[in-house]
């Protein structure tokens, strides 16, 4: 397999989470150590969880990892609803974000499934 880092799954799962970091900066000063927070550490988590579940021994341990960056990413895209409803991002910034979620989730889905079949 080739280093995690070449993977389009981590590659596509990095830019989702640069692209929260982004739209976080403008949340209220008050969501700081709340949703702002959540929403980067769901984030974050995709795609250290796709590189710590590459770096195991198994494919069942790998599948495990998979399974909680995929996790993360269902989180992650709620926690942007409820952004979306407290008006904190707009319809478009919305519908951006959930496109890109979408795709690291299909990613996900086709790794996991590429590790089931070993």
């Amino acid at each position: 397999m080739k280093n995690y880092t070449d993977l389009d799954v981590w590659i596509k799962a990095r830019e989702l989470a640069s692209l929260c970091y982004d739209l976080t900066k403008s949340f209220p000063k008050e969501e700081l150590y709340g949703l702002t927070s959540q929403l980067r550490r769901s984030a974050v988590s995709i795609p250290s969880n796709i590189a710590e579940g590459c770096g195991r021994s198994t494919s069942k341990d790998t599948i495990q990892f998979l399974f909680i960056a995929r996790g993360s990413a269902y989180e992650l895209e709620t926690q942007f609803y409820v952004s979306f409803d407290l008006r904190y991002i707009s319809d478009d910034q919305l519908k951006s974000v959930l496109e890109k979620i979408t795709e690291c989730k299909k990613l996900l889905n086709g790794f996991i499934n590429y590790y089931q079949t070993l």
